[in-house]
């Protein structure tokens, strides 16, 4: 979900290894995701970044060479924030049943963008213009991992290929979460409903969970305006269980 810096002019930049040069470098990154909810990316200067922030221009080259530089880096940080919330040991400490373990998923991520929305919505705006595409399927598939943690630890479930359910899971949520952050940063500065993303992000993923995931030896079915669909099982025809397609 993000870019590991590469640095562009050719130069190495030294990583901030110190608590004080830690601080420095987090608070550059901080000072430039603020200025990008009122600025375009284009309209910040390097001065901005480094007034704001409170530290040198020495300060900005040493450990960042360049603007770019910085996006990258601060788009990989963010995306490791989600990330370490979806690998939280208190979601997979019990087994639990899926769909209590993707309520506390969905929850603790929107707690975790409740924080500051504009700023998430300033990083999936960052990420779209300086992901490229290996770091970012990279990333992707970190998080894919983590999505299929939760599913292999559910207690109820059965789920024959829990990597492919994953990834449906993970373009699920991210879709419904950048879309809302990116939307508030927008023209029409929409104010994020919380609550309403809650339940947009809990219907779509245990509606999905229904049909790819039917509670162990069970065979479940799904009404579709009076009409009784059957969820086939490899078990009932001999027959793959019909993968999801990712284009």
């Amino acid at each position: 979900m993000a870019y590991r810096p590469k640095n562009l002019s050719g130069a190495t930049r030294r990583k901030p290894q110190q608590s004080r040069s830690r601080h420095t470098a987090g608070a550059l990154q901080e000072a430039f995701v603020q200025l990008l909810v009122t600025r375009d990316y284009d309209a910040v200067t390097i001065r901005d970044i480094t007034d704001l922030a409170g530290t040198s221009l020495g300060s900005f080259y040493e450990y960042f060479g360049n603007k770019d530089n910085l996006a990258k880096v601060s788009v990989h940080l963010r995306s490791k924030r989600l990330l370490r919330v979806l690998q939280d040991e208190s979601l997979v400490s019990i087994r639990m049943p899926l769909d209590k373990a993707m309520h506390a998923a969905v929850d603790q991520l929107l707690e975790a963008h409740r924080e500051s929305p504009p700023l998430w919505g300033v990083h999936y705006l960052l990420e779209r213009r300086f992901s490229g595409i290996d770091p970012y399927a990279k990333m992707y598939e970190q998080f894919v991992g983590a999505w299929q943690r939760l599913i292999m630890m559910a207690s109820d479930r059965s789920c024959p290929w829990p990597q492919d359910v994953a990834r449906t899971c993970h373009t699920i949520i991210y879709g419904l979460f950048a879309h809302a952050h990116l939307q508030g940063l927008g023209t029409t500065g929409a104010c994020i409903d919380y609550d309403q993303l809650r339940l947009q992000s809990r219907h779509a993923l245990l509606g999905y969970l229904a049909l790819a995931t039917p509670p162990s030896g069970q065979q479940r079915s799904i009404s579709m305006r009076g009409t009784r669909l059957p969820i086939e099982r490899p078990e009932d025809d001999q027959k793959p269980f019909p993968r999801p397609h990712h284009p």
